[in-house]
């Protein structure tokens, strides 16, 4: 089982934050060339989840990266403490909702891990149901890869109390 805690939370030893910076802002720039293609394209979708710890700079993240893309057929999406309407449906209906179409470009800042993660952490759904739902979360990216044309990129943000005060 991976365990986060033996990860370093530290930038790579020699990292140039002045170069890191000019890079990002370059790939920032393709990145917001290729969303426009696909959405001019029309035939795929893209599927970009930033999970993390709060204060781990996920809306940080969606604000560099996506910062040269223009505001049409993108959207961000944070995923709340599920509605009564929501909890009386399966653990993935709300999730489905705001998956992309073809054309478009939706990022999750958080996601549907958490009703993996969350529920296991309070003990409220038992190692079965966990391996369940980590499979039916599997699933559901294999039909929307598969079937939608979705792309999925998932991103960890994984920065220690220490480092997030920096």
């Amino acid at each position: 089982m991976l365990k986060l805690k033996e990860y370093s939370t530290k930038p790579p030893e020699g990292a140039d934050k002045t170069r890191l910076k000019a890079e990002t802002k370059q790939y920032a720039k393709r990145i917001g060339a290729l969303k426009d293609q696909l959405v001019a394209e029309g035939k795929h979708s893209l599927l970009v989840i930033f999970q993390g710890m709060d204060a781990s700079g996920k809306d940080g993240a969606v604000k560099k990266v996506f910062r040269y893309c223009t505001h049409n057929n993108i959207s961000v999406y944070s995923f709340k403490k599920p509605t009564e309407e929501e909890m009386r449906h399966d653990f993935l209906w709300r999730v489905h909702q705001q998956t992309p179409g073809k054309g478009e470009v939706k990022i999750f800042n958080r996601s549907h891990y958490e009703e993996v993660l969350i529920q296991r952490v309070h003990g409220w759904i038992t190692e079965e149901e966990v391996d369940l739902r980590f499979d039916s979360i599997n699933m559901f990216e294999k039909t929307l890869a598969y079937d939608a044309n979705t792309l999925i990129l998932k991103f960890y943000l994984h920065l220690s109390y220490e480092q997030q005060e920096v």
